[in-house]
């Protein structure tokens, strides 16, 4: 237990070899940090001695303190700190913040205890292993880390983020917080509100969510059902990534404009893929590519695994490098008709379809 300190202790401290503050009437030492703070010593010296609350939260998020708590000497005699500190998992108290369905006060019709219990789990889950991680990511551009993916897997969040569906029947959601088979559209809201919290745009879309808006029509289209359950299992289990590739940078997003070509081998028995994709998301570390091509007769969608023939390039956005986007080419890529989602020439239907869920 620290030792409480006096206001008087703290102004004596007010030189560059001995650097006492206040903040939220928390006493911090700086003294070995004055060369190390981001915004010069001279912003530190100005407040050397004296309460600095109202100066470091106009400047700073709570959080800073978190990471130099060992900064933090001890608390004000008789004073008593007056920022809530949220602890992982925790509501916040103030008003508006929360959805109106978690106050004890409201009822829903529409959320029962299986989804407070989803959200107490997922929100914990993501101020213990997500934010940390994604503030960093976002700062460094650097991918999300295998570790943080089997962590998803284990606990079938990545399963969760596809919605309701068979593929949650038989699993342990979350330490078991809810069923696979009762998995509704309001736990799947659940599940995108609070990962979110995470508070990193480019993260957060590098945080698999090429899986989350591919790998639905996967489930849904692919007709050999061996390959649909390989792909599922091996991308569910964090072993695999899978991304969209539908935009171009010459039609963006409108499929009927796509230049991409997908021409059937003399035998019938394969296509060979041509043609480029624009601003794909997690493209860079991605195994396999749901990919829009232009058929005989229209707009096709075939499933391609990265393989020869298969390039990727990093594209910066206006948001973080995190989220892997990559501009991919096809070269001459020779894929299966089994990895055909779907009919040929009927791939508006594939896409247009999936667009409900992303």
């Amino acid at each position: 237990m620290k030792a409480p300190l006096t206001r008087a202790e703290v102004a004596n401290n007010n030189t560059e070899d001995s650097l006492w503050c206040i903040v939220d009437h928390r006493v911090y030492d700086l003294t070995d940090f004055i060369d190390a703070h981001p915004g010069g010593s001279v912003v530190l010296t100005q407040v050397a001695g004296t309460d600095a609350t109202t100066a470091f939260y106009n400047l700073h998020r709570h959080e800073v303190l978190d990471k130099y708590s060992d900064l933090c000497i001890g608390v004000l005699d008789g004073e008593t700190p007056e920022v809530v500190e949220q602890k992982p998992g925790e509501l916040s108290l103030v008003p508006y913040a929360e959805p109106s369905w978690l106050r004890k006060q409201e009822k829903s019709p529409y959320y029962g205890e299986s989804h407070k219990a989803l959200q107490k789990a997922i929100r914990e889950f993501t101020d213990l292993y997500i934010t940390p991680e994604a503030q960093e990511k976002e700062k460094d551009g650097t991918y999300i880390s295998q570790g943080l993916i089997d962590r998803m897997a284990e606990t079938n969040i990545l399963a969760m983020r596809l919605g309701p569906g068979k593929h949650l029947y038989g699993k342990e959601l979350l330490g078991g917080v809810v069923k696979g088979e009762e998995f509704d559209y309001f736990h799947d809201l659940i599940i995108a509100q609070e990962t979110v919290r995470a508070n990193a745009r480019g993260f957060q879309d590098g945080n698999m969510a090429g899986m989350v808006i591919s790998l639905t029509a996967v489930r849904q289209w692919l007709n050999d059902e061996e390959l649909k359950e390989r792909v599922t299992q091996e991308c569910l289990s964090g072993k695999k990534k899978i991304c969209l590739a539908i935009t171009e940078a010459f039609a963006g997003s409108d499929v009927a404009g796509i230049r991409t070509t997908a021409e059937k081998t003399a035998d019938g028995r394969h296509y060979i893929i041509n043609g480029t994709k624009k601003w794909i998301t997690n493209g860079m570390f991605c195994d396999y590519f749901v990919t829009g091509c232009k058929t005989a007769k229209g707009f096709s969608v075939v499933l391609i695994e990265r393989c020869d023939g298969v390039d990727t390039k990093p594209i910066k956005t206006s948001y973080s490098t995190a989220a892997a986007t990559a501009y991919v080419q096809f070269e001459n890529v020779k894929v299966p008709v089994r990895q055909l989602l779907g009919r040929e020439d009927n791939g508006f239907t594939v896409i247009m379809s999936n667009f409900n869920h992303e």
